[in-house]
This record gives C-alpha cells, sequence and structure tokens, in this order.
C-alpha cells in the first residue's frame, strides 16, 4: 500500500519547483496510487474523504484516471486544488511501449481533444428553456393525475388510469431530471444543481439523492465491470455477460435455473426494481450512514402524497396508487436504461481506455422524437457515457464527432432501433443463460 497521503518523498519536500520523483506504472500499481494527465497522486487517505466514496475512488487505483476525472468534475480548477497536497511525482516515461500503448496513447489524445471541440462548441452549456419545460412538465402532469383522482377516485376506472398515466409519466420523466441535475449538467454550479436534484429525486420521487449518486457514478466509472459496477450485480437471480456465466457454471454454482432467465426476468426485475428493492435498498442505505438529510427531504414526498391522495382513496389506496405507479415506472426506467447496457460487454475491468470503455459497454438507439422523450435522450447513451455533465439535448451534436473518432481506431459504434435494441435484452439473457447451463453440466 501507499505510505499515505500526507507522505512526501524526499525530492518533493521544500518547495514546489524541486523536480518531482519519477514512477514506473508497475510501482504505482503495487501501491494503489492514481494517474491524473502523468501525475501521480497518494490518495490513500483521501479515498475516505473524496465525496463520490471510497469504492469510486478504489475502482480506479492503479490506474490513469485523467478521462474519469475530467468527465466527472464540472469545476476542475476546484477540484485540482484538492490534489496539490496529493501529489507525489510523474509517471516515468517507458522505453518499452509496445504498439498498443501508443496506440490508446493516440486515441486518449484524440479524446480529450474532442472534449476541447465539445467545450468550443458551448455544448456544456444547458438550455434554461429546455429544462424549464421538463420542469413544468412534471408539475402540469402531477396536478393533472391528483385532480383526475380528486374528483372521480375509483368511481370511474378510465379516469383513475389516466390518473396513473400522468403520475407514471410524472414519475419517469422526473427521474431523467433528476438524472441530469445528479450528473450536474442543468444549473450553473454544483451546489445550485445538488439543491435542485434533491428537490426533484426526493420530494417528487421519494427516493434519497445520496444513495443515487453513490450508486449511479460506480456504475459511470466502470461500466459493466464485474465486482465495480452495481447496476450488474445481482447474480443471485440473473447472470450476464459470457465470463460471469461461465466461472459460475464450472464451479457447479448456481441458485436459480438460469437458462430460463430469459422468460423469468420480465416478470420480476423490471417489476420489483422501484416499488420493492430500490426502496428496501435506499432505507438500508439512509439507515446505515445516516443520511438525515435526504430522511427529512423524502418526508416531505409521504406528506405530499398523503394530502394529495388520502381524502380520495384513503391510506390503503394512496398506498396502492404509489405502489401502482412505481411498477410502472419500473418497467419504464428498465427498458430505458438496459437496453443499451445488458446486451453489450460485461466482463471485469480490463483497465481500458475512458473512450474505449464506454464504446464496449454502451449502445445508442436511433434518434427520433418519441425516442429523445421516453427515453430522457439516454438513447444518446454513448455520449452520455463519454461525457457525463453534458446536457442531454446537445448529446446529438457531438454523437457525429463521436463516431470519426470511432472509425479512425476501428471501434465499433452501435446504435440500434428501439425494436432490436428491446429484443437484445433477451436475447443476451439466453445467451448467457445457456453459457451457465452449458458449463454446469459440462463433466
Amino acid at each position: 500500500m501507499g505510505k499515505g497521503a500526507n507522505h512526501v518523498p524526499d525530492e518533493v519536500e521544500g518547495t514546489v519547483n524541486e523536480e518531482l520523483k519519477t514512477f514506473k506504472w508497475n510501482e504505482i500499481r503495487q501501491n494503489k496510487w492514481l494517474v491524473i494527465e502523468d501525475t501521480v497522486y497518494d490518495v490513500t487517505n483521501f479515498r475516505k474523504k473524496h465525496p463520490g466514496g471510497i469504492t469510486l475512488m478504489n475502482n480506479n487505483l492503479g490506474q490513469d484516471a485523467t478521462d474519469a476525472f475530467m468527465s466527472f468534475h464540472k469545476d476542475l480548477k476546484k477540484a485540482e486544488k484538492y490534489l496539490k497536497s496529493l501529489k507525489i511525482g510523474k509517471v516515468l516515461p517507458e522505453s518499452d511501449i509496445n504498439q498498443n500503448e501508443e496506440r490508446r496513447d493516440e486515441l486518449n489524445k484524440d479524446f480529450r481533444k474532442l472534449r476541447k471541440l465539445a467545450e468550443r462548441m458551448n455544448l456544456f452549456k444547458p438550455s434554461p428553456w429546455f429544462y424549464s419545460l421538463q420542469f413544468l412538465q412534471l408539475i402540469v402532469l402531477d396536478i393533472i393525475g391528483a385532480y383526475i383522482i380528486h374528483k372521480s377516485g375509483y368511481d370511474n376506472w378510465i379516469s383513475y388510469f389516466i390518473a396513473v398515466a400522468c403520475l407514471v409519466t410524472t414519475q419517469a420523466q422526473a427521474g431523467w431530471l433528476q438524472h441530469d441535475l445528479g450528473h450536474l449538467s442543468v444549473l450553473k454550479t454544483t451546489k445550485l444543481n445538488h439543491f435542485a436534484h434533491r428537490v426533484v429525486i426526493c420530494i417528487i420521487m421519494g427516493f434519497s439523492a445520496d444513495r443515487w449518486n453513490s450508486r449511479h457514478f460506480k456504475h459511470h466509472a466502470k461500466p459493466n465491470a464485474i465486482k465495480k459496477d452495481p447496476d450488474i450485480r445481482f447474480t443471485y437471480f440473473y447472470l450476464v455477460g459470457k465470463t460471469l456465466p461461465k466461472e459460475l457454471g464450472e464451479k457447479k454454482k448456481g441458485w436459480l435455473p438460469y437458462h430460463f432467465q430469459q422468460i423469468y426476468f420480465f416478470f420480476t426485475l423490471p417489476a420489483l426494481l422501484i416499488p420493492v428493492l430500490s426502496v428496501f435498498e435506499m432505507y438500508l442505505y439512509m439507515i446505515r450512514y445516516m443520511k438525515i438529510m435526504d430522511m427529512l427531504w423524502i418526508t416531505i414526498f409521504y406528506a405530499r402524497w398523503y394530502f394529495m391522495f388520502v381524502p380520495s382513496l384513503g391510506v390503503l389506496g394512496a398506498i396502492k396508487l404509489c405502489f401502482l405507479v412505481r411498477f410502472f415506472q419500473s418497467y419504464w426506467f428498465i427498458w430505458s436504461t438496459q437496453m443499451s447496457h445488458l446486451p453489450m460487454e460485461v466482463d471485469y475491468d480490463k483497465d481500458l481506455s475512458w473512450f474505449r470503455t464506454q464504446l464496449v459497454t454502451t449502445c445508442n438507439v436511433e434518434q427520433s422524437a418519441f425516442n429523445d422523450w421516453v427515453s430522457g435522450h439516454l438513447n444518446f447513451q454513448i455520449e452520455h457515457h463519454l461525457f457525463p455533465t453534458m446536457p442531454r439535448h446537445n448529446l446529438y451534436k457531438i454523437a457525429p464527432h463521436v463516431r470519426e473518432l470511432c472509425e479512425k481506431y476501428g471501434i465499433e459504434y452501435k446504435c440500434k432501433t428501439m425494436s432490436q435494441a428491446t429484443f437484445d435484452i433477451y436475447h443476451c439473457l439466453k445467451e448467457s443463460g445457456e453459457i451457465w447451463h452449458e458449463a454446469y453440466n459440462n463433466m
């Protein structure tokens, strides 16, 4: 392990103008240091203080985290101030770099040029009109749903389900808006984004902002990486990819008949994720880490729901309505997000470049007004993963340039129709289940 964030090598002590010590990559990996723009940082002690959590830092130790650092931090100058005291040296230019490493270095440089291009095109600047309309639709749909319930209650089932449709749409679209706020891509400052994020995810949706941040940024840092991406951590119920199913099959491990998972998946995870699993996990998280502020914010959601629906439906009716809304919202969420990830490569972290990592683990769905709206522009999943802080209404503008970079380096840029992406969820689950079944029964 490293010697701690407060340790400064002899070569660095004194003034910052003295020549920094150089380290080889094998030493950096062994000590689990972090590299950003060829500068080595000892984050041993800082990991526990990092706002993104210790796990997020641990997942990048011993690696070049330059592009991850630039992609996640809206205010780079402020973040760099924290790094100054952690600097211990520079990466030693290796004399035995092979052709693949040289190619990777070229790709990294070209991707950073692409980021500069996006900045010159003002693609990181949000549109106030776009996000004002996004927020307005939440308020209008929520009021319409509540008004219909207030007037009709259970008396008219057609009216009731129209109200449910309005409330489901509110929750789904609130999910996309809180996602943008969580990525700091809506308002000018980090503080304003965090505040608005709590308003949307806690008050409108009834979920924890801190829990979402902790989980979602781990996913972005290492998408589809076994043991690192929490979004694919459901081994007891489903197996994805080709590596893990084969490993567990050869070890004769299995808790369910995974060769049928492509069937039971559609009646389990999408139905239970938001109304049951996410709520259960959220409260465990808030209690474990004493997230008092989130608990208080979420209390406003329950108070709002009580006054909006209990007078018309009663307590039990309001609870049923909440479950029903979250049930349909869960299907909407699963389809909009997992069609871009589950069918892609799922494997252990191979320490690929940031650009290549996102391209092999994400895919796009064709652009259309409906696809953009229903998925919150996450049909541009590739561009979103490459530039997490870019406002979603600008993702299509950088897409042609991403394609060009893919063509230059022979990297596949996958873009599917909505129907193909949906069916691919079924096909990839079927393939993974069959790999497990064959390995399990192979004597």
